[in-house]
């Protein structure tokens, strides 16, 4: 008899490992739940026809047309525009030319500098924002305007330099090279070569940053001045008065806006990659 292969049934699943699975998806289960349930509880409620935010009357639209007709709302919204504009400027700015010079010029100590670049990020923002209101405090700066867009360039400005950074780490710099040798100067070099190769990770951490800055409140707390509110303290003022579907509403917008931001960054650096 020529030789025959055997047949091996198939070993039967060990209950060590499927329990294994089951409960990785049980945590993942668990803790988008923990993420999210809240977010959509205040989402939902933002419709709630109840004056008080705790029990479901009806279904009402009339939250967000009270929000049209809330100056003090809309004015604390544009003065969070106008800061997160200069600011968003500024970072860009600053942030796409330190990356530059961070990733093209050699110098001592540079490890030394670029660790010193990325410590706004994991610093806690109170302690940012108690030694921007001292340092203000010592100069003698008034609080206002001016110390709201600053602090908010000095914490956000690390991640457009972090994003830029990242597009130069796999940047062709042959293509500069050959520009040049078609007789183009450094200047007209940066404006149609260099620029515009970078453009998707400047935009990417310009949305970052505008975003940083239109949701921050514990830094603005801090710095702001008389009359230079802006909408998360506006929020949070009103939240002295108890959890209302209005401000349920405010935070619905406030959501919608920011995640459709990092939606666009995320879409750009996709396009980029």
């Amino acid at each position: 008899m020529g030789d025959r292969a055997e047949y091996a049934p198939p070993a039967p699943e060990r209950p060590n490992l499927r329990l294994g699975q089951l409960s990785l998806i049980a945590v993942t289960l668990f803790t988008f739940a923990f993420l999210y349930v809240p977010i959509i509880v205040l989402i939902l409620f933002s419709f709630n026809s109840a004056r008080t935010g705790a029990v479901w009357q009806g279904f009402t639209l009339s939250w967000y047309q009270r929000l049209l007709g809330n100056e003090a709302l809309l004015t604390a919204a544009g003065r969070s525009l106008i800061i997160g504009i200069v600011s968003t400027a500024g970072s860009v700015v600053i942030g796409t030319l330190t990356a530059l010079a961070m990733e093209r010029e050699h110098f001592r100590a540079k490890a030394v500098w670029d660790g010193l670049l990325y410590m706004p990020v994991i610093i806690p923002e109170i302690v940012s924002g108690v030694s921007l209101l001292l340092f203000f405090a010592a100069g003698g700066i008034e609080r206002g305007l001016l110390t709201l867009v600053v602090s908010h360039i000095a914490f956000s400005m690390p991640f457009v330099y972090l994003t830029v950074r990242a597009r130069l780490a796999d940047f062709d710099r042959s293509i500069e090279e050959a520009a040049q040798d078609l007789g183009a100067d450094e200047a007209k070099t940066f404006w149609l070569i260099t620029l515009p190769l970078l453009m998707p990770g400047i935009v990417s951490g310009a949305l970052l940053a505008f975003t940083l800055s239109i949701d921050d409140f514990i830094i603005s707390f801090f710095v702001t001045g008389k009359g230079w509110n802006t909408l998360p303290i506006y929020i949070w003022s009103q939240l002295k008065q108890g959890v209302t579907p209005e401000i349920n509403a405010i935070s619905a917008v406030l959501l919608l806006f920011s995640v459709s931001v990092i939606a666009l960054s995320l879409l750009l650096q996709r396009r980029r990659n």
